[in-house]
């Protein structure tokens, strides 16, 4: 049984930003190889490829199962990909995982005849049971956490169990991966993920609800081995940690950064959390084992929109928390989320304002955008709010949707309105010149772009 697995590229109409390791198919491919498959990874975003290009390439690659990932973004690229695919390789099996298919399974498969099946949830145990009945012409309602045909009918198989023991599951497949065209300014950043799965619920994450409502963690040695690994075998001297909440479990944040110091690791690292689950001691201690940059969920400045968002946090945990990593030397990224239903201009406003007080070294203003599997998504759908339909424009930056409260037009020019009082503030960018690295030259040279394009607008 040959295996290929694909990262799609990106749509033509989203911005280009450098390609990073899909650490989903690295799990994929690990545990396919480790069951004795042959594994073929094809990323399109890292090596460039158009889907002309793309056809040359699958065409070269031997496959019997044909597997691709897809978040909401990359779904129509990644029906594409699969259709080209099929069209070269007819008698393979093709299969989509990710994301949006775990939430659009049957839409999937009635829309695209290319498709065989998708995968929902975490795949690693699924694809190799998938592998082992195909390779056996076995009928495949035994496998659990998959949606398929069955002659004119689509079969929905019962959700397969979250993995508990998650050190079971072997390191990325990196080997597979073309590290080459990874590399961002000459150097190798590798992703980590040391946990699955959030003890919160906020209405806008799809993330949450593939992983499930729980917290299931890697242990403190086998995350540092891997650590290890990248750094002696890749010559990696920093990485991001993927969690969605990296410090849930406090005790086991300290045991990583104590074998971190154990072994004298040198590596740098970073990682996001929520403002609710730090505190001084445990960044402090973060901060000596490497840790450079945190980045935190401030989402909002209105306590009112907080509650809405079911993100259960208070505005004062989010200064605290900001001030607190200020202090402690950590650089600080906040992601914050505009125009979530029930956003009215003067929430947005208020948000605004909010985040220059909390005074980020960096930030990220995102629109809210309803991800098939959400709550919010089933809120927009319900209310009739949803006006772009066309997953290609579910990028975070664009508006997908309007209230009677905001119309489309007023949340795009909100988000601009914050990213330019942000960067273009002379203290922010004083301060980031003193910071130096690669963070503050990043900000400055940020600040720098908006400053032109404020000129320009002004100009004309």
């Amino acid at each position: 049984m040959k295996i290929t697995l694909i990262n799609p590229p990106y749509p033509q109409s989203v911005h280009s930003h450098p390609p990073f390791i899909p650490l989903g198919i690295g799990y994929l491919a690990a545990v396919a190889e480790k069951a004795g498959y042959q594994v073929k990874v094809i990323d399109c975003q890292a090596e460039k490829l158009t889907y002309e290009t793309f056809k040359t390439r699958i065409a070269q690659t031997a496959s019997d199962l044909i597997g691709v990932t897809s978040t909401t973004l990359l779904y129509k690229s990644a029906m594409r990909i699969l259709a080209i695919a099929k069209e070269v390789h007819p008698n393979a099996i093709t299969a989509l995982g990710g994301s949006h298919g775990t939430f659009w399974d049957k839409e999937t498969l009635e829309e695209y005849p290319a498709v065989d099946i998708v995968v929902r949830g975490e795949g690693e145990k699924t694809i190799v049971d998938l592998a082992n009945k195909l390779e056996k012409h076995a009928k495949l309602d035994s496998v659990l956490g998959i949606t398929y045909r069955n002659g004119d009918k689509i079969h929905r198989t019962q959700d397969r169990p979250y993995i508990k023991d998650l050190d079971s599951i072997p390191f990325p497949a990196h080997h597979l991966m073309s590290l080459d065209n990874l590399k961002h300014n000459g150097k190798l950043l590798i992703p980590l993920v040391s946990s699955r799965g959030c003890v919160f619920w906020c209405d806008f994450c799809s993330t949450v609800r593939i992983f499930g409502r729980g917290y299931r963690m890697r242990s403190a040695k086998n995350v540092v081995d891997e650590m290890q690994f990248v750094h002696d075998k890749y010559g990696v001297d920093q990485v991001t940690f993927y969690d969605d909440a990296f410090s849930v479990d406090r005790n086991r944040v300290l045991e990583i950064c104590k074998e971190l110091q154990a072994r004298n690791l040198k590596l740098l690292w970073d990682c996001g959390t929520r403002v609710d689950m730090v505190d001084r001691e445990l960044m402090q201690i973060m901060h000596k084992s490497g840790c450079i940059a945190v980045w935190m969920g401030v989402e909002s400045g209105s306590e009112a929109i907080l509650r809405a968002m079911n993100k259960s946090i208070k505005l004062d945990q989010t200064l605290q928390a900001f001030k607190t990593a200020h202090k402690v030397g950590l650089i600080t990224i906040a992601n914050v989320v505009l125009g979530f239903p029930g956003e009215t201009e003067h929430t947005a406003k208020e948000t605004i304002k909010f985040v220059k007080k909390v005074n980020p070294d960096d930030v990220g203003f995102y629109i809210a955008t309803p991800y098939p599997g959400t709550p919010m998504y089933d809120q927009v759908i319900k209310n009739g709010w949803l006006k772009i339909k066309d997953f290609n424009k579910f990028d975070t930056a664009n508006p997908t949707f309007e209230t009677p409260q905001l119309s489309m037009e007023k949340i795009a020019e909100l988000r601009a309105k914050a990213y330019q009082e942000f960067y273009l503030r002379p203290g922010y960018v004083l301060r980031m010149m003193r910071k130096g690295g690669t963070y503050g030259k990043s900000a400055v040279k940020t600040s720098g772009a908006y400053l032109l394009r404020a000129l320009h607008l002004k100009y004309w």
